[in-house]
């Protein structure tokens, strides 16, 4: 993207960076789909133009996105991808066949929409501009398919406009109280907003409590996990999972999955039940394998170095940061392990880090997320103490290179480096190590 076009985008409100003012709640300031719909009607209408998968949740929205998109690629559709964040380059938001859109690609649908502006009544948001140049972007290239993933919540993100035949919720957990509420039943209420009536919904998350909340929204259809699809076996092998997957028309018996895990073993179930429930048969096995063969989810549990070992992962909630440790302890061999982690001025550090262990740490670092939203690392530093941490192991080192680097050099070739608490930490680390991922 050129520098006149970033600024330009950048000069419009954005939630992912500057959150709220404090004291407020997005669910204060009277949400709604209006500037969204006026701009993509000033477009053309372009998100009528093709059929949607549309995936919410609390984790797993992203690498669930991808592995549908890659099936369905596999498959020989055209698919367009819309993830968010991102964690290098806003271009990963917009992909096509899983390529990132180009610069110049996306300069030109950034100028058009810029045009339009003028005739809004209000103007739109950095999340809304990016999803209708995304939604533009897929109308242009005529996919078969778009594989939509929800910025937040559901009801009331700006991707609420497709038609989305088939509608996937990963899990509900507690996260991002300030927009959905404090409750994961309000959590539900919000994330159900994508279901359509008449519709199929692959729900991933198990609680019944909640049924009642995806049923009023009338999908002609509930494929449930662990009554109608899921893993029946999900074990650590080299480089990934080797799973049992079943649906409600196949077992997948033995599937090797190049994702850490056991998390990516559901997600990899919900995916391969999300794209038999669009196609209405079975995923050829042999798509099957080659794509989860080769699956790539950037900056979750990604590997990308190794005496001493280092892992990125982007958990940013505490049902994250469980997975994160349970995931370490299951399938790498144990060792001292130094710990860079920085968290959103919103988080509960206290509960974050003990849920990462963080009292069994060899190191703790204390870094800032390169966002107006970080919190102080002095903070952090200050809920690691009052949990019990020696003072001696921690350091606060505010630029995340600096602290990656800091660990690196701290670090022998035995230990473990877990860089995490964050997409922006995982993202800025990420770049830091080359070709190496």
């Amino acid at each position: 993207m050129n520098r006149e076009m970033g600024s330009w985008l950048d000069s419009h409100v954005n939630l992912e960076s500057l959150g709220l003012p404090p004291g407020t709640s997005r669910r204060q300031v009277a949400p709604t789909l209006e500037r969204i719909e006026a701009l993509l009607a000033l477009l053309g209408s372009p998100h009528v133009e093709f059929p949607a998968i549309h995936i919410t949740g609390t984790n797993g929205k992203t690498s669930t996105a991808l592995l549908v998109s890659e099936l369905l690629s596999e498959e020989g559709l055209s698919v367009g991808t819309y993830t968010s964040p991102h964690l290098e380059s806003i271009n990963e938001r917009i992909r096509w066949n899983t390529t990132p859109i180009s610069d110049a690609a996306l300069d030109d649908l950034l100028q058009r929409i810029a045009t339009v502006e003028e005739f809004l009544i209000s103007p739109p948001s950095y999340f809304e501009i990016l999803t209708a140049a995304a939604f533009t972007f897929f109308a242009d290239i005529a996919v078969d398919v778009a594989v939509i993933e929800v910025g937040l919540g559901g009801r009331w993100d700006a991707t609420n406009v497709v038609n989305a035949p088939v509608a996937v919720i990963t899990n509900i957990n507690i996260d991002h109280v300030e927009y959905l509420g404090p409750t994961r039943t309000e959590i539900a209420e919000e994330k159900s907003g994508i279901i359509t009536a008449g519709k199929t919904l692959v729900l991933g998350e198990t609680d019944p409590s909640l049924t009642e909340i995806f049923s009023r929204r009338k999908p002609k259809k509930i494929i449930t996990c662990d009554q109608n699809f899921g893993v029946t076996s999900n074990l650590p092998a080299m480089g990934g999972r080797l799973l049992n997957i079943f649906t409600p028309t196949t077992l997948y018996p033995e599937v090797f999955l190049s994702l850490h895990g056991s998390h990516q073993g559901d997600n990899a179930s919900i995916a391969l039940c999300a794209t038999e429930e669009f196609f209405g048969r079975p995923v050829n096995e042999d798509v099957v394998a080659a794509v989860f063969g080769q699956a790539r989810s950037p900056g979750r549990l990604e590997v990308v170095g190794h005496q001493p070992l280092v892992v990125l992962d982007g958990a940013h909630n505490v049902s994250g940061a469980l997975a994160l440790r349970s995931s370490l302890n299951e399938e790498f061999a144990a060792a001292p392990t130094i710990l860079v982690i920085g968290l959103l001025g919103e988080k509960d550090p206290t509960e974050m880090l003990s849920a990462l262990g963080v009292l069994d740490v060899k190191l703790l670092i204390c870094c800032c997320p390169p966002s107006p939203r970080a919190m102080p690392a002095s903070e952090l530093a200050a809920a690691a103490a009052a949990l019990g941490l020696d003072k001696s192991n921690i350091s606060i080192v505010d630029d995340v290179l600096a602290a990656v680097k800091s660990a690196q050099d701290q670090a022998e070739a035995t230990d473990q480096i877990i860089v995490t608490g964050s997409l922006y930490v995982v993202g800025e680390a990420r770049g830091s190590f080359g070709d190496s991922h």
